[in-house]
């Protein structure tokens, strides 16, 4: 099944090729953008390392008019990709980033975690913790000076969404100290199951469901199957122990992972989860629209959205 996924990749995503060796080479891999002082909207950027023996590393955004007196949330964002592609340097997460922290007055961490299948999963999930573990650390200067930790979101697009969810649940079964997650922001998440659910079984998504269901066992050969909690959070046990009180959902009408999301919405709704959750539907839209296309006025409507749920 890894040869038939690895061969079908360049269909399904044109940024990657194969080589003969069965080696992937991601095209785009190159297009990356420095950080920057963002003329935009006064957005200040900066890349920092995080942990040199696995190069992780991650790009922090500032607000303008940052006061050390007046502490900001802190939100660490992840990019989506299915776990295969995707940079928190790329011009397209740049962009998204600039635009997000600006609305929202946040302090945001966009992680640049390990990607599959050099990296299968756990690798990713565990980038993520350790990125959350070191902001807590208190050997950023920008996050010990501008961020508040007790108002941490997290939150991300597609699987970048899928780890946001992940990591909530890590923190409502670990309770690390340090910091406070107060709640969790879910861009069109790219979760899945055994079972297809709604629009998987649409003809016109078809050939993707089929590739998806073969690729969450490429990016994670461990699995047992679909129905594993970190891909399927409706047949996770431990679900109502999710560690933040809030959750947004954002769903596409043209995602075929549209219902997922509102699946996902139905089981953190009646599996006595205490916190509160909302799922919003966007009319005539694809998945991820709001990074793809920020600027039109559905994107712009997402990210203030956004923004007020970080700051009420």
């Amino acid at each position: 099944m890894a040869d038939e996924v690895l061969n079908s990749l360049p269909e399904f995503f044109p940024s990657i090729a194969v080589g003969k060796n069965g080696q992937i080479e991601r095209l785009n891999s190159h297009d990356v953008v420095p950080p920057s002082l963002d003329p935009a909207t006064g957005v200040q950027s900066k890349d920092v390392e995080i942990a040199a023996e696995i190069i992780l590393s991650a790009r922090i955004y500032l607000p303008p008019n940052a006061d050390p007196t007046k502490k900001l949330p802190l939100l660490f964002y992840y990019h989506g990709g299915c776990f295969i592609i995707g940079s928190a340097f790329s011009p397209r997460y740049h962009k998204h980033l600039n635009q997000l922290v600006a609305q929202a007055n946040a302090v945001a961490v966009s992680l640049n975690y390990r990607l599959a299948p050099e990296f299968p999963i756990p690798a990713a999930f565990e980038d993520s913790w350790r990125a959350l573990k070191w902001s807590a650390e208190g050997n950023e200067v920008w996050i010990n000076e501008f961020a508040d930790l007790t108002r941490v979101y997290l939150g991300g697009d597609s699987a970048g969404a899928n780890i946001a969810h992940n990591m909530a649940m890590r923190v409502g079964s670990e309770n690390p100290a340090g910091f406070n997650l107060e709640g969790i922001f879910l861009n069109c998440p790219y979760f899945g199951g055994v079972d297809p659910i709604g629009c998987e079984t649409a003809e016109e998504y078809l050939k993707w469901t089929k590739f998806i269901e073969k690729l969450w066992g490429f990016v994670c050969p461990s699995m047992r199957d679909r129905d594993e909690g970190w891909v399927n959070p409706g047949k996770d046990p431990k679900i109502s122990g999710l560690g933040c009180g809030k959750v947004l959902v954002y769903v596409a009408e043209k995602d075929f992972l549209k219902d997922r999301g509102w699946y996902y919405n139905e089981v953190l709704s009646n599996c006595g989860w205490k916190g509160e959750i909302e799922c919003v539907e966007v009319a005539g839209e694809a998945h991820i629209f709001s990074v793809i296309a920020p600027d039109t006025q559905v994107g712009i409507d997402m990210i203030k959205r956004v923004a007020s749920f970080i700051n009420h």
